[in-house]
């Protein structure tokens, strides 16, 4: 998806007109409607928005930045920021205390809450700041299926929430079965459950299958890390 997809299936979800979509993020709606269409008027080429474009759409959105720059294909212009927010990003974490610990599990099985979840693998340390936002636990992820963002073997760190913006990396239960990570993609008519991994069809679920199966949301994946 280009960020200009990513906005307007935003736009669309949220009844939100290019104007006050513009007031949220910053962005001029003459830009908003250069990066939906993808198309440089004078030269023809597909839009290359800047890392500055990205970080005000994340805020404008309530994504997490290196979500959405992960959820981005096509062309990223690195040259237009005078500062670039992943190395402020980086930065920040080198220097953040990392000080709360908290519980790694090796899967979530449907009807028991997370706190009396007994399969704790591990533990990882989140910041302060972070901590300070939700409750939070690791998931141990198994499989294939976000590939190439998310490894078998990864730990993705998630907030606790019921609910997730379209587009964002999730938590889900479907149908009584145990957690599994996906990204959320939502329609009047419905919710996709879908994996980044093309090998896998994307799962559509009715409003009527959400409330019924039932399919619920358990959390947002904030970050995911690798030992290897």
């Amino acid at each position: 998806m280009t960020l200009g997809d990513i906005i307007k299936d935003y736009r669309g979800t949220h009844k939100l007109s290019m104007d006050a979509f513009s007031e949220k993020s910053g962005i001029s709606k003459a830009y908003i409607s250069l990066l939906e269409k993808n198309k440089h008027p004078k030269t023809g080429k597909a839009i290359a928005p800047s890392i500055q474009c990205i970080k005000q759409a994340a805020d404008g959105m309530g994504m997490d930045f290196n979500i959405l720059f992960g959820m981005i294909d096509g062309n990223v212009n690195l040259k237009e920021d005078i500062e670039n927010p992943l190395k402020t990003v980086q930065n920040k974490l080198i220097k953040e205390k990392r000080g709360v610990t908290i519980n790694v599990l090796g899967r979530v099985a449907a009807g028991i809450p997370i706190e009396a979840v007994e399969d704790i693998i591990d533990t990882e340390e989140i910041s302060e700041s972070l901590a300070s936002t939700g409750e939070f636990f690791g998931l141990l992820i198994d499989g294939d299926s976000m590939e190439p963002d998310i490894h078998k073997g990864d730990t993705v760190i998630v907030r606790q929430q019921n609910d997730a913006e379209s587009g964002e990396i999730v938590i889900a239960m479907v149908n009584g079965g145990d957690a599994t990570c996906k990204r959320l993609i939502k329609y009047a008519e419905g919710i996709s459950l879908v994996s980044l991994n093309s090998n896998y069809a994307p799962m559509f679920f009715s409003n009527k299958d959400v409330a019924e199966k039932p399919v619920r949301i358990i959390g947002k994946v904030v970050e995911s890390r690798r030992k290897w």
